[in-house]
């Protein structure tokens, strides 16, 4: 049972970082963009291609749709 209510809070959570992340697409990227530099820098570079990939979806996961 204590495993569904864990699912259940990091459900909840996940929910309100999407609505925070729609309202707020410039914040999450910029804080993205910093997240990013911070870890690339603390291991040296060592991980620079996953980091920059992951900060890019990130980033076109919060653009906003165009109607074609």
């Amino acid at each position: 049972m204590a495993l569904i209510k864990r699912l259940t809070m990091i459900a909840g959570g996940v929910a309100a970082a999407r609505e925070y992340a729609r309202r707020h697409p410039e914040k999450v990227n910029r804080m993205a963009g910093k997240a990013g530099d911070f870890v690339d820098r603390r291991t040296n570079g060592k991980y620079h291609d996953k980091i920059d990939k992951a900060v890019t979806k990130v980033r076109s996961a919060t653009e906003p749709k165009r109607p074609h």
